[in-house]
């Protein structure tokens, strides 16, 4: 930029440049998705081609970020983790928040006709967007883990309550009828009287998706009867429990690639409140 008596006005800029050496979270949140849902008749209280959408456009941020490398999604909502190391537009916020939500924004309206194909984009999908930093891996991970938490808890309540309401009652009347309700009541409720047994809903309901670049064993060539493997990576949608600790351990390597601190990756998780104990 050329200098000019009007150059000054930069000085009104702010400093938003994150905390070196933390994880960065970056979490995309539909904006009014309520009244989206419903005018373009998401079927309650999952819409599969809905979620499947999100998916996709999670595929496109890791595909087109190399900083991203983990990307946890369920509902309209969707957390994308950059490594530790990143130094992307100098770890800026306002530019690494709108680079995150605008591919996903644009990524949800170039792919729409391919997860509904019958139903027009009546008006364009508003995502909004936060960063936040994380300076361990415990801390992160218990991130995660309370996104994962939380998704169990509105989906049980979620598939109770449409449920009811189908069954003839009023929202007022299913609202009231799951107030103060345990866990452990809800399950009981959608088994006896809708014969449901909540651990057999698909996975992407209760658990949400994950999105990484697993590691995966493949042949380069066969070569004197032996044959030759290389690791690579291919970008992968999964639906796993990822609060516990059997899958950051079969997948070490996710979180690896993104920090140098290893002293600091080694201390130990704080200890964690009781989990609903339905939780598959």
């Amino acid at each position: 930029m050329a200098n000019s008596k009007y150059e000054y006005v930069k000085g009104f800029e702010q400093n938003d440049t994150l905390l070196p050496q933390t994880w960065i979270v970056i979490r995309v949140d539909g904006r009014a998705f309520t009244r989206f849902s419903q005018v373009h008749g998401f079927e309650k209280p999952n819409d599969m081609q809905a979620l499947l959408l999100m998916n996709e456009c999670a595929k496109a941020v890791l595909e087109d970020i190399s900083d991203v490398v983990f990307c946890y999604g369920v509902s309209d909502e969707y957390s994308f983790v950059l490594r530790r190391t990143c130094t992307l537009y100098q770890r800026r916020a306002s530019k690494l928040i709108s680079l995150v939500v605008s591919l996903f924004s644009a990524s949800y309206a170039m792919k729409w006709t391919q997860f509904f194909p019958e139903t027009e984009l009546q008006y364009a999908a508003t995502f909004d967007g936060r960063a936040v930093c994380y300076p361990s891996e415990s801390i992160l991970r218990d991130y995660l883990s309370w996104r994962q938490v939380d998704c169990h808890i509105n989906n049980q309540y979620n598939t109770c309550f449409w449920k009811l309401v189908g069954s003839g009652m009023s929202t007022a009347e299913a609202q009231n009828t799951l107030k103060g309700t345990t866990a452990d009541v809800k399950n009981n409720l959608l088994f006896e009287k809708f014969n449901i047994n909540y651990n057999n809903i698909p996975p992407i309901f209760r658990k949400g998706s994950i999105v990484y670049r697993k590691q995966m064993d493949e042949v380069v060539k066969v070569e004197k009867g032996e044959v030759i493997k290389r690791l690579r990576a291919h970008i992968v949608v999964e639906h796993e429990d990822i609060i516990h600790d059997g899958f950051w351990t079969a997948h070490s390597y996710i979180l690896a690639v993104g920090s140098k601190n290893k002293q600091q990756q080694a201390l130990p998780r704080p200890a964690k409140p009781q989990l609903p104990s339905s939780l598959p």
